[in-house]
C-alpha cells in the first residue's frame, strides 16, 4: 500500500521545498493542493479519513504548509477538528517550515550548554520562527523576551503565545542596532530571527558583551542578521561565545523535517506540533 502525503498549503501554489523534503521523507507520493483553507478543508479531510481500513490508515498522513503560520495553525485546527473515533490521520504543521526551523537551532543551543535560567532575547521575535523558537527555549527554563520594531507587534505576538501555548514572556522595543544592543545587555542567549537581508547587530555590538554565552542567527539572505556570524557557523567559538548559522543548524532542520515526515506514517494519530518536532530534534542533535 502505497504512502500517500497530502500537502495542504494556505498560499495559491504548494511549496515545491516542502514537496521535496516529503518526498525524501518517505512519502511515496505527495499530492499539494494550494488555497486551503477551513472553509474548503473539510471534504479533503473526509477524503483522508474514510477511504482505507482502519489497519491502513496509517498510509495516509497530512502535512500542513505555506508562509502564514497564524493561517497553518488555523487550518491545523480545523483538520483536527474533522476527526472522530479512528476515523483520522497523523498530521503535522510546518508553515514556512517555522518549526523545524526553530526546533534546529534551539535543539543545538541546548546541546552546546544548559538552558535552564537563562535569559534568552529573541531579535525580531515576533515572526513564526522566532515565536516557535520562544516556545522551545522556554521548555528549556530559559526566560525568554521577544524584541520587535514596534512595541506593539511585540504585545500582540506575546498575547498569541499565551493563547496558543499558555507561555508567558516579555517584550521591548528596538528600532535600530543601538537600541537591540541595550535589549540584549545581560542576555544569556540571543537568537536572530528577523526578515531576510536584514542587520540587527553589529559585530561590535556582541563581541564584549560579557553575559551572553550563544548566539544564533536565522538569517541566511546577505547582510547577515548578526555582523561576525558566518552562515555556516556551527559551534564555532567567536569572542568567548557559542555561535551558530543559518546553514550552521540547517542541515538538522532538513533532516529533522524528513524525520517528521517519516514519523506520520508510523500511526493514524500522530499530531505534530512545536512541542513534538522539538522533542524530535533534541534526539538527532549532534
Amino acid at each position: 500500500m502505497k504512502k500517500l502525503l497530502y500537502q495542504f498549503d494556505t498560499d495559491e501554489h504548494p511549496s515545491v521545498f516542502d514537496s521535496v523534503v516529503c518526498h525524501d521523507g518517505g512519502a511515496d507520493h505527495v499530492i499539494g493542493y494550494g488555497g486551503v483553507h477551513p472553509h474548503n478543508v473539510g471534504a479533503m479531510v473526509n477524503g483522508a479519513i474514510f477511504t482505507r481500513a482502519p489497519k491502513d490508515k496509517k498510509n495516509t498522513a497530512i502535512f500542513i504548509g505555506g508562509s502564514n503560520m497564524a493561517e497553518g495553525e488555523t487550518l491545523f485546527k480545523a483538520v483536527k477538528k474533522k476527526f472522530f473515533s479512528n476515523f483520522r490521520v497523523s498530521v503535522m504543521l510546518d508553515s514556512n517550515g517555522s518549526n523545524t526551523t526553530a526546533a534546529a537551532c534551539v535543539a543545538w543551543l541546548a546541546h552546546s550548554g544548559s538552558l535552564k535560567g537563562k535569559k534568552a532575547v529573541i531579535l525580531g521575535g515576533t515572526g513564526p520562527v522566532g515565536t516557535r523558537a520562544a516556545v522551545m527555549l522556554a521548555s528549556e527554563g530559559a526566560t525568554v523576551t521577544l524584541v520587535s520594531r514596534k512595541i506593539a507587534t511585540a504585545e500582540e505576538a506575546a498575547k498569541q503565545l499565551k493563547a496558543n501555548f499558555n507561555l508567558d514572556v516579555g517584550v521591548a522595543e528596538a528600532a535600530d542596532n543601538d537600541a537591540r544592543a541595550r535589549a540584549i545587555e545581560g542576555a544569556n542567549v540571543v537568537i536572530a530571527t528577523g526578515a531576510g537581508g536584514i542587520q540587527l547587530l553589529e559585530e561590535r555590538h556582541w563581541k564584549d558583551n560579557r553575559t551572553l554565552e550563544m548566539i544564533a542567527d536565522a538569517n541566511a539572505t546577505p547582510p547577515l542578521g548578526i555582523e561576525g556570524i558566518d552562515m555556516m557557523d556551527k559551534g564555532v567559538v567567536k569572542h568567548g561565545k557559542i555561535v551558530f548559522g543559518a546553514i550552521g543548524f540547517g542541515a538538522l532542520k532538513i533532516a529533522l523535517q524528513r524525520a517528521c515526515v517519516g514519523k506520520l506514517f508510523e500511526s493514524n494519530d500522530i499530531s505534530l506540533d512545536a512541542s513534538e518536532i522539538y522533542a524530535m530534534a533534541k534526539t538527532m542533535v549532534g
